[in-house]
């Protein structure tokens, strides 16, 4: 089956994000309190209820510092400047995209991130190339949870098998392919490209040998 659209998750892929410099601007020399507060809210925990945002983003960080008052004003900063963690596009990907379009294919996003990713993307003009977004935080779903793949697909009319979805995270990409998704682990964009010709040859080999 011919590769139609490219699925792209956001951070480490199409922007790169980092925590610890924005949380330095706030702790300054006190690395003890920032490991603390690291250990409690920059974990998979805390993240995956931002992401999964079954109640508002806003409202996770107020009960947070309600039940944390040490680190209320930590989190407050953590909230007022969320977007500053995201430090720029990865490099290569805004050409690649340009690229990618421009060559017919569909471009769409798939990523855990919670609201305030509209910020982001809003900073950020390589999310104006793709043609349609699904957004954990608006679904209350999370990769690798078979649902918010579907969800991609009914929402934009898409094949899976006619999908090349990438994450740099290996358990979102093997939740992509156990829905029917073509699917590759991100590292950079030199890479990308060439497991984007891998599967655009074999798919080419495979539909000559339909024919044959």
């Amino acid at each position: 089956m011919e590769i139609k659209n490219l699925i792209f998750d956001f951070g480490k892929v199409l922007v790169d994000y980092d925590f610890m410099p924005v949380l330095h601007r706030y702790f300054k020399e006190n690395r003890e309190e920032e490991a603390e507060f690291c250990k409690f809210f920059i974990n998979q925990d805390f993240i995956d209820a931002c992401d999964r945002e079954e109640i508002p983003f806003r409202d996770i960080i107020e009960n947070a510092k309600r039940d944390n008052p040490r680190f209320a004003g930590a989190l407050q900063f953590f909230y007022d400047n969320y977007a500053d963690f995201v430090i720029g596009e990865m490099p290569g990907m805004r050409d690649m995209l340009i690229w990618l379009k421009n060559q017919g294919y569909k471009l769409y996003g798939l990523t855990n991130w919670c609201s305030a990713v509209h910020e982001v993307m809003e900073r950020y003009g390589i999310f104006g190339l793709l043609d349609g977004t699904v957004i954990s935080s608006e679904e209350h779903l999370l990769k690798p949870e078979p649902e918010i793949y579907r969800c991609v697909c009914e929402r934009f009319g898409l094949k899976p098998e006619e999908c090349l979805f990438t994450d740099d995270k290996p358990v979102n990409v093997e939740g992509a392919k156990a829905i029917g998704m073509n699917a590759v682990v991100f590292t950079d964009a030199v890479t990308y490209a060439s497991d984007l010709r891998r599967f655009i040859r074999e798919s080419q080999d495979k539909k000559g040998e339909d024919r044959g």
